[in-house]
């Protein structure tokens, strides 16, 4: 699990065949509580690439899973958006990463 450092989500996604991205913010405490989640999960799949974007800091990388609501998980596959879910919920952030990862 990386953090991005630029607001250049599009050439990850573009770069791996697999993506799962939490969208966060410093102030967010959701966020921060399911941050070890995510990195538990990047942990487990390691055939996926998992990124922490701030959603502040990132306005393009932002638009590409439509987030107006933290925390948002996204997943891309072969460089296209799949799906997203808003949650600080584990079975749902689980769900969402199995729906890209058990193909």
């Amino acid at each position: 699990m990386r953090e991005l450092t630029e607001d250049n989500l599009a050439e990850v996604v573009a770069d791996n065949e697999t993506v799962v991205v939490q969208y966060m913010a410093g102030w967010c405490g959701n966020c921060r509580v399911m941050k070890p989640k995510f990195k538990k999960l990047a942990a487990e799949n390691e055939n996926a690439t998992f990124l922490l974007v701030d959603a502040e800091k990132n306005p393009e990388s932002r638009k590409m899973a439509k987030v107006d609501n933290l925390p948002t998980f996204a997943t891309f596959k072969n460089g296209a958006f799949v799906n997203q879910v808003q949650t600080n919920k584990f079975e749902l952030l689980k769900d969402l990463v199995n729906e890209v990862t058990s193909n």
